[in-house]
């Protein structure tokens, strides 16, 4: 947190560089006020968005009511958990799941870009302006759906955005962007999704927001710490994907400091990992009309080899993405889904963390994959990474 002096004193320039739970800390303090916090989120996203287009629309004069709402609240005593926290909902519909988020003193600033009509792939995103593009790198794609909130989040607009992830639409688009994207439990939070496939999510720079998230979000109390280093199993492959090498490296490297670091233990399972392709399964699950009997065949015999993976281990390391990001014309015949989607399937928790960069610049994630219901867990072992600074555009 950067303070001007004993008094303790805040300029809008270091609010972009301030995490959820710090700007909530000096706001619940009075160091700081929920309308000057929102004010310069404003100001940022008015004079950044043009080139990023991470907005479809965006909500001034009510997050300015809303943030001095907060203000009013917090002089009276209540210990927000996340007061005066300017956030971007996914698409304009992201209210209603993002209402937790405000009771807990968040303040929606505007809706983040979602893809928009015309092509059958989801990984881009349509701002208000135009196309969203790649904080790191304007002539790729940020990833999708949740396109605009990882946008956001990288650049600094806010510290916190809400996703969904029906095939890895928080995943991908962490990965891409640089940030840290969970996917939590399947049917653990509500959803709209008739086919169970989605699950709601966050985008952030801090694990420690993710926590946060997860704790007003859950109504979870965090569990005891326990051991320091969790098992877990790479695989580079699922046992099915065909990932770039180079992904390979940068996303195992990045497990091998983790290990380094103490968040976890690589181990190898009594059988190797080897899933079924899942997008036979996911796709004759989101088709209206498609016989779903090999679907579900397909479903319960990886969640059987997922069961006996996870009974010698705690954790399961993958690529986030088999792929980098693709350019804004479309990712042709390759799935960016190939190693996410098979957890949308099984419902197990998931997180994306920044990895390290490819060679064309972009950033690589690693995913980690955690028992049902082990939120905890995966939390625990992503609070090992550091603070992710914003992208400078």
């Amino acid at each position: 947190m950067t303070a001007a002096g004993s008094a303790n004193r805040f300029f809008p320039s270091d609010f972009a560089a301030l995490s959820a739970q710090e700007t909530a800390a000096a706001v619940r303090s009075r160091a700081l006020r929920a309308v000057d916090v929102v004010a310069a989120a404003l100001e940022r996203i008015g004079r950044l968005d043009p080139q990023l287009c991470a907005f479809v629309e965006v909500w001034g004069e009510e997050a300015l009511r809303r943030a001095g709402e907060v203000d009013g609240r917090v002089a009276a005593g209540e210990g927000l958990p996340l007061a005066g926290v300017p956030i971007g909902v996914k698409g304009r519909r992201g209210l209603r799941t993002a209402a937790p988020l405000l009771a807990a003193g968040c303040v929606a600033v505007g809706a983040t870009a979602v893809p928009g009509p015309g092509t059958p792939w989801q990984t881009w995103g349509l701002g208000a302006r135009g196309r969203t593009v790649n904080p790191w790198r304007a002539d790729r794609t940020p990833g999708g759906s949740s396109a605009g909130s990882a946008a956001a989040v990288a650049a600094g607009l806010v510290p916190l955005a809400t996703g969904s992830d029906g095939a890895g639409s928080v995943r991908i688009p962490a990965a891409w962007c640089g940030v840290l994207g969970l996917k939590v439990t399947g049917g653990r939070l509500p959803t709209a999704d008739r086919t169970g496939l989605t699950a709601p999510g966050v985008l952030t720079r801090c694990a420690s927001d993710a926590a946060a998230y997860w704790q007003v979000v859950s109504g979870d109390a965090p569990r005891p710490g326990g051991r320091a280093a969790a098992t877990a199993v790479w695989s580079p492959d699922l046992g099915f994907a065909g990932p770039d090498p180079d992904i390979v490296a940068v996303a195992h490297a990045a497990a091998v400091r983790l290990t380094e670091a103490g968040a976890l233990r690589l181990v190898r399972p009594s059988v190797p990992l080897r899933l079924e392709d899942p997008a036979p399964a996911w796709l004759a699950l989101r088709s209206p009309g498609a016989e779903p009997a090999s679907a579900h065949r397909v479903r319960a015999e990886n969640d059987r080899r997922l069961a006996a993976l996870f009974a010698d281990a705690e954790l399961l390391l993958t690529p986030t993405t088999p792929n980098p990001p693709h350019g804004h014309e479309g990712p042709g015949d390759r799935y960016s889904t190939a190693l996410t989607w098979a957890f949308n399937l099984s419902g197990h928790p998931a997180a994306s963390i920044p990895a390290g960069f490819g060679g064309d610049g972009c950033p690589v994630g690693l995913q980690i994959v955690a028992p049902h219901g082990r939120e905890d867990l995966l939390l625990r072992t992503v609070a090992h990474i550091a603070p992710i600074a914003c992208v400078r555009i």
